[in-house]
């Protein structure tokens, strides 16, 4: 499945266009990338709070060209699902899910940001409420995971509210921005397929 984000949508398959939808929550909705969404996404990525817990990936400060290179498909991982957190008509945030290979294709890696303005109000809580099942359903997942940084007790508590359970902890395993930091993983898993 290629990057779905805003450059690729013209060209999607049937069933890439079915892992495409528009999924209304409380508040919210997830939809595609798109390229009028750019103004938002550098609104809300440019914020060294934001990008602090997230992949290097994710810079800060974050430009006008590491926009234009998300929007376009240059930055995630071939194959990685990705919908914007559409809040009051503007993209401010991201949620998303980088499935494994081979041996490993019924696991994915489950990914999200938010911007700060909408911090503190339950939305990725919910947000993870709608986008984990719907995926590991349309993926046909037994495993979806997640990495938490050692700080972001925010995230662990999204993650616990919506059936995820703590495996451990991976000791001194990221160095970002000077400091070593431990690297907690969870994970919702299921036995059987739907």
């Amino acid at each position: 499945m290629p990057d779905l984000t805003a450059s690729g949508v013209g060209s999607l398959s049937q069933r890439e266009r079915a892992l495409t939808p528009d999924l209304q929550g409380e508040g919210f909705c997830l939809r595609p990338w798109r390229p009028d969404d750019l103004e938002s996404l550098l609104r809300h990525a440019n914020d060294a709070e934001v990008s602090r817990g997230l992949r290097d990936r994710f810079p800060y400060p974050y430009t006008r060209e590491d926009g234009e290179a998300f929007l376009a498909g240059r930055v995630l991982a071939p194959g990685t699902l990705n919908l914007a957190i559409e809040i009051d008509g503007q993209a401010c945030g991201s949620v998303g899910a980088q499935p494994g290979t081979a041996e490993r294709r019924h696991t994915a890696e489950l990914g999200y940001w938010l911007g700060q303005s909408q911090w503190g109000q339950g939305v990725m809580t919910r947000v993870v409420a709608l986008f984990a099942p719907w995926v590991m359903d349309e993926l046909r997942l037994f495993r979806l995971q997640a990495e938490v940084l050692d700080f972001n007790e925010g995230s662990a508590r999204v993650l616990l509210a919506n059936g995820f359970a703590e495996e451990g902890t991976a000791r001194c395993a990221v160095y970002k921005r000077g400091v070593l930091h431990d690297l907690r993983r969870f994970a919702r898993v299921r036995t059987q397929l739907p």
